[in-house]
């Protein structure tokens, strides 16, 4: 059994999540909650292959050995009923740099490219900085969770003429798993209108029970024909640091294009602890993702009873998947710049804020629970300080 309980102190070890907190918001002792990654040790099997590695002394330049091939192909199989072929399989530093990417391999400048409202920030600041349109589509709350608006979607691709949309499967920050009828009304809208899709799936691995990962490529055999996959072992595994990802391209015209934008960027090699850590992760990472998604489930209840009890103004969206809950302050009727202010001055801990994911993020803030839970109740006491 792992031991997610244990606190680790992640100061001053060049962590962005723990370190660059004080140089960000100027105050002493605040608790990040915001960064997604998690304050938990990585699988000891990855840490053993990474140390064996690293004792070789001698790290050259390294291929994608076949035995990492194998292993991606094995867990997408075992746990998303997903068969990939070997010559699908690209490699790149992330899977933001691989949206860039895909940005510049199938848009033009001054192209318009659809995103979700609210979503990962980055969608819109790739678009932006690539000199492409921004579209955003505003997602609508049905039964306390986000949906499409397809309707809308629809009337935006035709009046802006929108090449591409970046789909965030499972969604981030709302954690919702789109169901695979969902991701069948969407994938149909797309293919009307000939619309490529760049679906970022690298939260597949966090679902919680009932609620089942569909990746967009394998809800329709049609869907390969208009769309790549971005993902990764990293969100799954606590792995960010050895910067590595996958992109899924079915379509051979699709990827010889990638692997132009690639070629052009110089953006084609990986390092060897990405390669070994990813590899490491997919053949022994089974039991320690199961325990963590208990563990993680645990944690949600715990924010729920607490918000409820401590304070019921506050709203969070359940999530699906994912480690981060969307939280709704409008009922306590402050400004964004008042509950950031609240929080960090006078709560001391630290959320993503929810204005940062799109205007229709107004009022809200990102919480992340993959802690321990002496960390997440320390930090809910302190928002619940924050507005005392």
């Amino acid at each position: 059994m792992v031991n997610f309980d244990r606190v680790y102190d992640r100061r001053n070890t060049n962590c962005s999540k723990w370190d660059s907190i004080k140089d960000t918001y100027g105050e002493d002792g605040l608790l990040p909650l915001w960064i997604a990654d998690m304050d938990f040790k990585a699988n000891l099997p990855v840490l053993e292959a990474l140390k064996e590695t690293a004792e070789q002394g001698i790290l050259g330049y390294s291929p994608a050995p076949d035995s990492l091939y194998e292993a991606i192909q094995s867990w997408q199989k075992r746990h998303h009923d997903f068969s990939v072929g070997k010559e699908a399989i690209l490699f790149n530093s992330g899977v933001v740099p691989s949206l860039s990417l895909a940005i510049q391999a199938y848009t033009e400048p001054g192209d318009a490219v659809l995103i979700h409202d609210p979503v990962y920030p980055p969608f819109a600041k790739v678009v932006e900085q690539n000199n492409r349109k921004l579209i955003r589509s505003q997602l609508l709350i049905e039964q306390e969770h986000f949906v499409m608006d397809l309707e809308m979607m629809a009337k935006q691709i035709v009046d802006e003429n929108v090449r591409v949309v970046i789909l965030c499967n499972p969604h981030n920050p709302g954690g919702r798993v789109w169901s695979k009828s969902e991701l069948e009304a969407f994938g149909k809208l797309c293919a009307k209108y000939d619309v490529l899709v760049i679906s970022d799936e690298i939260h597949q691995d966090l679902i919680f029970a009932p609620h089942v990962f569909t990746t967009f490529t394998n809800v329709h055999p049609t869907f390969k024909d208009f769309s790549i996959t971005l993902t990764a072992a990293t969100k799954t595994f606590n792995l960010a640091g050895i910067k590595n990802s996958m992109i899924f391209i079915e379509n051979p015209d699709l990827r010889k294009k990638f692997v132009a934008a690639q070629e052009q960027n110089f953006q084609n090699e990986i390092n060897i602890f990405g390669y070994v850590g990813t590899e490491a992760a997919y053949k022994n990472g089974d039991t320690w993702l199961k325990e963590l998604l208990v563990y993680l489930k645990e944690n949600i209840d715990l924010v729920s009873e607490f918000l409820q009890t401590e304070l019921p103004k506050v709203k969070m969206m359940r999530p699906e998947g994912t480690y981060l809950i969307w939280l709704d302050f409008s009922a306590l009727d402050l400004s964004d710049t008042q509950i950031q202010n609240r929080l960090v001055h006078q709560g001391k801990v630290v959320l993503n804020p929810g204005i940062s994911f799109g205007p229709n993020g107004t009022q809200h803030m990102r919480l992340n629970i993959a802690c321990p839970k002496e960390t997440l109740v320390e930090g809910l006491h302190r928002i619940k300080h924050s507005f005392e």
